[in-house]
């Protein structure tokens, strides 16, 4: 039985990674700055709270993360913890910087330091790319970020990238475009807009207020995007990879989606708020994930409008919720 490793089990991510990895056999520690005050919702959820080992790590103090490695004796390692969201960063870059260069730096080290065969999956992102000004971002674009966040991923990038080349570690990085699902925290801006379309459509009389509605991602579904960083450490050459639908959307196109899903007109309670804009914001952010079809046989099913049915459905329990055409 392959035992994994997760760090930031707690996240959206984490919890879907941990039930795909238990249905595939595998034994799933994860981690968790506290683990014995951290209520791991997201693990209750989803039914796997009581089939997951769960403990502390802080992954800025070496000392801690190699404690659990030298307990835990893991095969494979998903770092997935982290400051998570791009328009906290601009207020945390401190902590924005620490927690995903530093992180990602003492796992490296505690894998190098053990010399053993741990393979190492990083979250990377499409923030680290900026805007592409209406190119596809692929494993070959140069990185040009626009936020602490994408800076500090970038950092974490090339951190996995040297040692993978220096120490031959089993090192991906997997830098994935935008990925939803009923599992996202409100701070994120799709889950704000269907919660509140939903509260809406259930009688609330309220406002959704937004900032930038023209800017364009790539949306794809979350339950598919941690397959692909299962797939990248089962291969026999470790690299890095984009993972992405290949399509973009607006925000208004989602915000619109959304509305129509409950049968309502989004012009009708929709705010633009402009204390919501972003210092400097990626106005176009779109994938090619070529490389991950080509090699991994990985390809996205779901694209926004896919995503938007399903985060409503599961906001409102609907059985046969069906996408809404533009």
């Amino acid at each position: 039985m392959k035992q994994a490793l997760i760090c930031g089990i707690s996240g959206q991510d984490g919890a879907y990674l941990a039930k795909h990895l238990l249905e595939l056999g595998y034994a799933v520690c994860g981690t968790s700055r506290d683990a014995q005050i951290s209520s791991f919702q997201n693990l209750k959820r989803l039914g796997i709270w009581n089939q997951v080992k769960l403990v502390s790590m802080s992954l800025t103090d070496f000392r801690s993360v190699l404690q659990v490695f030298t307990k835990i004796e893991p095969d494979e390692v998903y770092n997935l913890a982290g400051q998570s969201s791009v328009g906290l960063s601009f207020e945390l870059p401190v902590e924005t910087m620490e927690s995903f260069a530093i992180g990602t730096l003492n796992l490296l080290e505690v894998i190098r330091f053990l010399e053993k065969p741990i393979k190492l999956y990083n979250a990377s992102s499409s923030e680290c790319f900026g805007d592409t000004k209406g190119e596809a971002a692929n494993e070959e674009t140069p990185f040009r970020p626009r936020s602490p966040y994408g800076v500090a991923k970038a950092a974490a990038f090339w951190e996995v990238a040297n040692y993978r080349e220096a120490y031959n570690l089993f090192a991906c990085s997997g830098i994935l475009f935008n990925h939803e699902s009923p599992l996202r925290p409100q701070r994120f801006v799709t889950q704000k807009i269907v919660s509140t379309v939903c509260r809406i459509a259930t009688g609330s009389n309220e406002k959704l207020y937004l900032g930038n509605i023209d800017i364009q991602r790539d949306w794809g579904w979350a339950l598919e995007y941690v397959n692909a960083m299962h797939l990248m450490l089962q291969h026999e050459v470790p690299d890095d990879y984009v993972i992405a639908t290949g399509k973009s959307y607006t925000l208004q196109q989602f915000v619109d989606l959304a509305f129509k899903a409950v049968n309502l007109n989004w012009q009708e309670h929709v705010v633009i708020d402009r204390s919501l804009f972003r210092p400097s914001e990626i106005a176009w952010s779109c994938g090619n994930p070529a490389k991950a079809e080509k090699i991994l046989g990985w390809k996205a099913q779901s694209r926004m409008p896919e995503v938007v049915t399903e985060m409503v459905r599961a906001h409102l329990n609907l059985k046969d919720a069906k996408p809404p055409e533009f």
